[in-house]
């Protein structure tokens, strides 16, 4: 995980988000939110995996936390796979509380059995495709795929996924079959041309076209690449879009989200089953989804899932929300899930077998 640092937006605390005196809605332990917030204390330190400082700005939120209660904080950064594995392998001896980890992965969590569930205050606010129902995972930003462009290579910058034929620059797609991102790329094309977590084809049939073009480029859109000037439009989460964008020089890129459609995904907090610190680990689920918490994200470019009113110079950080209309989460996740493992062979069948 990798990420970028704004400047802190005055806010308010989770005191003004929700009443102390509130119960937290359906907590799984009954208890109020005050004496969750007592019980934190008394924990004073929260352990986190894949949650590190720079990454969507949980800096500003551990350090919101810190100041609020008093409770400690350490990151150990790894991927979703990992952090359920650790979960799972440190049953007698946890080293982490809570964690951040990929859509796709909480159903594995959730039937692995390594979490416990917590309703935040906010919960009713919450979309129900965003929230396991018994609060066992809760989705608190998400991320739709975007094009980057170098608006100093790039003249006429693609709108669209059939703009992408008719131009002469190149497209860096990253590590189809391997890379989250760039396999998510995939799926957001075959959503925008007519496909879906079933039928990969027509995504698979223009990358197909653009290989015989010779303007695929298949390394990893990085920061170091961007920065290098070598990459003239990139496929990209758009909070990774805004992230690069903005440490090399917002002003040189246009950001678009794909007008046909795009695919979004999410990341949800999952909290550990053997965690020491479990109440810490709660109450961080709790300010995250806070209008703070939500607030706190959005200024590292994450869009939040709650519809929370950002101030007008976060706001201005994102994306317009009109760009995305035409974007939906993954619908059939069993169905991508499945041909999500094929695209190695599928991308050298249909694309790589073209490259020049």
């Amino acid at each position: 995980m990798m990420h970028k640092l704004l400047k802190t937006v005055a806010g308010v605390s989770l005191f003004t988000a929700v009443s102390t005196a509130a119960l937290a809605a359906d907590n799984a332990n009954d208890e109020s939110l005050q004496s969750l917030i007592d019980a934190a204390k008394k924990e004073g330190v929260v352990y986190s995996l894949g949650m590190p400082d720079p990454w969507a700005n949980w800096v500003e939120t551990w350090n919101d936390i810190k100041t609020n209660y008093g409770i400690e904080h350490f990151d150990t950064d790894m991927s979703s796979a990992q952090e359920i594995a650790k979960f799972e392998a440190e049953k007698n001896n946890a080293s982490g509380d809570i964690g951040d980890i990929g859509e796709a992965f909480t159903s594995i969590a959730v039937k692995k059995g390594v979490t416990i569930p917590y309703k935040p205050t906010t919960w009713d606010s919450i979309p129900n495709w965003a929230k396991d129902k018994d609060g066992h995972w809760v989705i608190a930003y998400t991320g739709t795929i975007s094009f980057l462009i170098n608006k100093e290579i790039v003249k006429n910058p693609p709108k669209s996924w059939a703009d992408l034929l008719e131009g002469d620059y190149k497209i860096t797609v990253g590590d189809v079959g391997i890379a989250a991102q760039a396999n998510n790329a995939i799926l957001a094309a075959a959503i925008g041309l007519g496909g879906s977590e079933k039928d990969l084809k027509p995504a698979l049939d223009f990358f197909g076209k653009l290989a015989k073009q010779d303007r695929l480029i298949f390394t990893d859109p990085s920061l170091a690449n961007i920065e290098k000037g070598e990459i003239e439009v990139a496929l990209l989460w758009d909070f990774n879009s805004l992230g690069y964008a903005t440490k090399v020089g917002r002003e040189k890129f246009e950001i678009n989200i794909p007008q046909e459609g795009s695919v979004r995904a999410g990341y949800a907090t999952i909290i550990n089953k053997y965690a020491k610190h479990p109440n810490a680990a709660k109450l961080a689920r709790e300010f995250i989804l806070s209008d703070k918490g939500q607030i706190n994200l959005a200024k590292g470019f994450a869009r939040p899932v709650r519809d929370v009113k950002l101030p007008p110079e976060v706001e201005s950080l994102l994306i317009p929300i009109e760009q995305y209309k035409n974007v939906r989460s993954i619908a059939d996740q069993k169905a991508w899930d499945k041909n999500s493992k094929k695209l190695p062979r599928l991308w050298q069948e249909y694309v790589l077998i073209h490259q020049k």
